[in-house]
Formats: structure tokens, sequence, C-alpha cells
């Protein structure tokens, strides 16, 4: 089986650009016992890729140059050598940025079209689902009447972090970019207050939508954003902390003066709780009643979700470059075929 591939060709300084990627193709080798063949339909882009093509250390090692493209994805088996897996089944794994691809049986989920669409399994009923889920409710523990304001709040995450807090009672501030952005968090995603980090008055709008301050910062963006909102943090706020999207093409230190002290003491002096995490499916699975509780408020109608598609494999490069630039609304998706 001849499998078009997606590879890293240079590790990119800032933003991944043109040379960053290469498409290459590679025959596959024969299954052995408990493999499985897959066609890739779906594969998910995720903001924590741009750290997979640094060799900064991080809590995973990096796609060497050559290596396919690391991703979630789903996919149909065409062939199996592992009980419990037939042609035709659908199946969560993390194929990466190629159209085919030989995985262990035991590496991968068989789905259930019939519960839900199959590309939920990469969103809403994924990782950025269980991110929002896990962070917020094990770390923010937000109170009825609390306040809870989350960035890139369109996004899979943030969407679904915002709608929870709503179920748990809590106010929610939503903020993104743009007017069009700002409606979707009213009107699709019922967020009590919507703020747009590109208006000029964006500082003043924060303060108006949060008049008794901010109890949970759900934080996935870090930079000027996170700069305003810490400064409305309550005493004894949390805040989990799953990602900071702002400073991933970073190639230097900020200018200026160093403004650690100054937060630490703000921290220090307030009370407030940064517990940065990174979700674990087992645990996830273990610890919490996720599974049961998200399909069912997906059911009920109390979490929505959006799906934003793009066609074609040969798409992934440029759409992953807006992905981290703000460019999407909702789970970013690559129809492979």
């Amino acid at each position: 089986m001849l499998s078009t591939q997606i590879v890293l060709a240079n590790r990119p300084v800032g933003a991944p650009d043109e040379t960053t990627f290469a498409v290459s193709q590679t025959d596959l080798p024969a299954l052995a016992d408990g493999q499985v063949l897959i066609e890739v339909r779906w594969l998910s882009l995720d903001p924590y890729m741009r750290g997979r093509l640094s060799t900064a250390k991080s809590y995973a090692a990096p796609v060497e140059i050559g290596e396919v493209m690391v991703g979630g994805t789903v996919g149909q088996i065409l062939q199996s050598r592992y009980a419990g897996l037939e042609p035709g089944d659908w199946v969560l794994s993390y194929s990466g940025w190629q159209t085919h691809a030989v995985s262990e049986g035991a590496h991968v989920r068989k789905l259930d079209p019939a519960l839900a669409p199959v590309t939920t399994a990469l969103g809403v009923l994924g990782m950025p689902g269980m991110t929002a889920y896990w962070g917020l409710l094990q770390i923010g523990r937000p109170q009825p009447g609390e306040t809870v304001v989350v960035a890139a709040a369109t996004g899979p995450v943030g969407s679904a972090v915002g709608q929870i807090a709503a179920i748990h009672g809590a106010t929610t501030v939503g903020i993104a970019g743009g007017p069009e952005k700002c409606r979707l968090l009213i009107e699709e995603f019922g967020f009590d207050h919507a703020v747009d980090h590109r208006a000029p008055d964006f500082a003043e709008q924060l303060k108006a939508a949060t008049p008794r301050g901010i109890d949970v910062n759900f934080e996935n963006v870090g930079g000027a954003v996170f700069d305003a909102v810490e400064r409305r943090l309550n005493p004894g706020a949390r805040v989990p902390l799953c990602g900071l999207v702002a400073n991933y093409n970073d190639t230097e230190a900020p200018a200026g003066p160093d403004r650690l002290p100054a937060f630490l003491s703000r921290l220090l002096t307030r009370s407030i709780t940064i517990q940065g995490f990174i979700v674990d499916l087992a645990r996830v699975s273990r610890e919490t009643t996720f599974w049961t509780d998200m399909p069912a408020w997906i059911a009920e109608g109390r979490v929505r979700y959006l799906e934003d598609v793009v066609d074609g494999l040969e798409q992934a490069p440029a759409a992953f470059a807006g992905l981290l630039r703000g460019a999407n609304t909702g789970k970013l998706l690559v129809r492979v075929s």
C-alpha cells in the first residue's frame, strides 16, 4: 500500500512556512500479527503540534526531520490481523499526516458512528473536550455565581469550557478575535458575555464584562490577552493552564524589564493558583465521568460544537499555519479522503 505523507522538512524559526513541510510517498510494510492497515479519513490539527517542530525540552519528543508529522486521526480499517477489528470499522488512532498507516491494533480505539459523528472523537468527544472538562472541573472548580473567563473561546477547547462552566452555574465570559467570533460566542455557544481582544478598548470591554472580577481563568493563549485577564483575577482565583499559543512562534524573549517578580508577587498576595496540565486519556477515563457527562450534554443540546473543515491532505500545512494565527472557528479538521 502506497501512503502519501507530509513530513517535517525543516525546523521553523518563528511561524511555520512553505519550507517547513514536504510531501512524500512511502510503501507501507505488510501487516504482522496484531496490526491493522488504516485508511485515514480525518486529520486533527491542534496547537500542540507547534511544540513538536522544536527540539526544545518538552513533555513529548519532537518530530525528527523526515518523519511523518504527528496528529490524531479517524479512519477506516482496510486490512486487519488483530482480533476485534474488521475491514470497514471506524477507529481513532495517532496515525499523523498521511493517507494510510499501519498500526498496532491494541493502540487504536474502535468508534461507533451510530452513537456520534466519528469526527467528534477528534474534538468535543476527544482530546479537546477532555482538556476542557478535566482542566475546568478538576483545577478550575467553578462554583455557582462565579465568573469564568476563557480565551480562544470559539475553538474546540474554549467553547466547551464556557458551556461546561454554564452548566455548573457560572457566569461565562469568552474572549475571541473579531465581531463574528464574538457573535458566535453569544448565539451559538451561549456565553453570557463576549469580548473582542482585537478591539482597541479590549481592556475596558473585559472590565465591563467582569464587574466582580474573575474567579476562574481557563488559560490557553497567554500573551497580551493573559496580561489583561491576570489584572482582573480575584483573591483565591484558579487558573488551569493548558496552552500559550500566542507565544508558540516566538524566537526571543519579549523586550522590556523582567516582569516575573511583580507577577509572582500578585499571585502571592492574592493567593492565586496556577496549574499547568496535559490531558491523559487514561486518567480522564478513570477519574472523571467525562464519557457519560459529555455525550449526555451534547444529546440534550447543552453543549454544542462547530467544525472547521479543509479538504485534502495537501492543505494541512497552510491550515496549520492559520490555526496558529487564530484563523479557524471551531475544531479544525482536514478531510483527508
